[in-house]
């Protein structure tokens, strides 16, 4: 199984938590990641080196953090922002692809590991207050350009340069765009029930589809509509 392009990781950060002060004064945060040029390990938990601050990031489904180069050209052709690479906190900068080309449950060879897509990153305040943009979090999910976690299936060395290659797919129609669609723009209850069963979307994405047909008007996600 192959993309219609040869994805490849453009760049590779890991990071520790910092305490940055800034005119808001002083917090804490691993979001300001540090490049890496040298094979680096991908493992249960995530990349060595690498550690969240925040209690609510990270998690099994959640060892590695993708935003993709696409983005950050988006973000210069429209907006005028002069983002680089790792600007959002990701572990890895992907080039050669879209964000429509990426399926939850996708599960992908790169380096010597073998990893899984789980499903959109869900951008934060510290986010945020990162970019220097208040309202951040809502142009990221109306502009659906979020990227995406992934879990580790299998350790192995990673580095900038090493091909993205697809093993195998079990959700072509489970794009992350098309997730963050229907949690923050257009709620559908047929694909809702399909998310609740797409093979490899983290089991919080599937609880979360499940309550928002319940919940009708009244999920947390509605908020961002």
């Amino acid at each position: 199984m192959t993309l219609p392009h040869s994805p490849i990781i453009h760049s590779l950060f890991i990071g520790q938590p910092k305490t940055i002060t800034d005119e808001r004064g002083t917090w804490h945060s691993s979001i300001f990641r540090d490049p890496v040029y040298e094979p680096v390990m991908a493992q249960k938990g995530g990349l060595v080196g690498d550690k969240v601050f925040q209690p609510y990031h990270g998690g099994p489904d959640a060892d590695i953090c993708v935003y993709l180069l696409d983005h950050y050209r988006f973000w210069h052709e429209q907006y005028g922002m002069t983002l680089a690479p790792g600007y959002v906190g990701e572990n890895f900068t992907l080039d050669g692809v879209t964000e429509e080309e990426i399926c939850a449950g996708d599960i992908v060879r790169v380096g010597q590991a073998l990893a899984q897509v789980t499903g959109p990153r869900i951008p934060c305040a510290n986010l945020a207050r990162r970019i220097g943009r208040p309202d951040w979090v809502k142009l990221m999910l109306r502009e659906n350009r979020t990227g995406f976690y992934m879990a580790v299936l299998e350790p192995g060395r990673v580095q900038p340069g090493d091909a993205w290659q697809l093993a195998e797919r079990f959700s072509p129609d489970g794009s992350i765009p098309a997730l963050n669609h229907f949690f923050f723009h257009q709620f559908d209850p047929v694909f809702g029930q399909r998310i609740t069963q797409m093979q490899g979307l983290a089991a919080w994405w599937q609880e979360q589809a499940r309550e928002k047909g319940q919940k009708l008007g009244h999920h947390w996600t509605d908020s961002y509509e």
